[in-house]
């Protein structure tokens, strides 16, 4: 396997286990809050995309006002850091995978449609913001994943061409915009069967953790 020139990091699910915490979060927004009434499993399927786009769905565009729309995301995210705090750490072996990366000069990015806040929280708390080039949060796109936006600005941004770019993802919508930008994918099974990754042909494989052997051959 030819070693890739970049790597790109989804961030909530694929370098942090902390789905959970978010589904919380906005379980208690939309239903105690905003009386949407959701399953928790319902709340799940909603969680992709920026928070304004959440809400939209939910509850129809122009429901919210953007400051409306702002108190609800800082609420919401104030909410899930506090919870998530005494557990933030990485996926066993990452930390060991980015000094790797690093040694080997593999560029670095990270590609989330989390905002500034939450990327902000990770990086400074774990101290890893050195490992990575660019960063490409909800705040830098126009169109969240599925559209390959993310993925190919943060390329864009390392210099390095998107073919030449493995992804990291947990979500399906992630994969696609992977696919969408002519990458391939390592799929983290934190969130997600492997069943629900099916229809994608740029998947080169499925881990677990970072302690995977697979991942061995990516940087050798």
């Amino acid at each position: 396997m030819t070693r890739p020139g970049a790597f790109i990091f989804d961030l909530n699910g694929t370098m942090i286990d902390d789905m959970e915490f978010h589904t919380i979060a906005w379980t208690t927004i939309l239903n105690d809050d905003l009386k949407a009434g959701l399953t928790r499993d319902e709340v799940r399927r909603q969680m992709y995309g920026k928070n304004e786009e959440l809400l939209d769905r939910v509850f129809g565009n122009g429901r919210f006002t953007h400051e409306e729309v702002a108190a609800i995301t800082l609420k919401k995210e104030k909410s899930y850091q506090s919870a998530f705090l005494p557990h933030l750490r990485l996926i066993a072996g990452l930390a060991g995978f980015l000094e790797a990366a690093d040694q080997k000069r593999i560029r670095m990015a990270i590609g989330s449609a989390a905002i500034p806040f939450n990327i902000d929280f990770v990086l400074d708390n774990l101290a890893i913001r050195h490992y990575f080039g660019a960063i490409v949060s909800a705040d830098d796109v126009l169109v969240s994943k599925p559209h390959p936006e993310t993925f190919l600005k943060a390329a864009g941004l390392l210099g390095v061409s998107p073919a030449a770019c493995v992804v990291f993802e947990d979500a399906p919508k992630g994969v696609e915009a992977a696919s969408k930008a002519g990458m391939k994918c390592v799929v983290l099974t934190t969130m997600h069967s492997r069943e629900e990754f099916r229809e994608f042909s740029n998947v080169i494989g499925f881990v677990a953790d970072y302690m995977d052997p697979l991942l061995e051959q990516l940087i050798q």
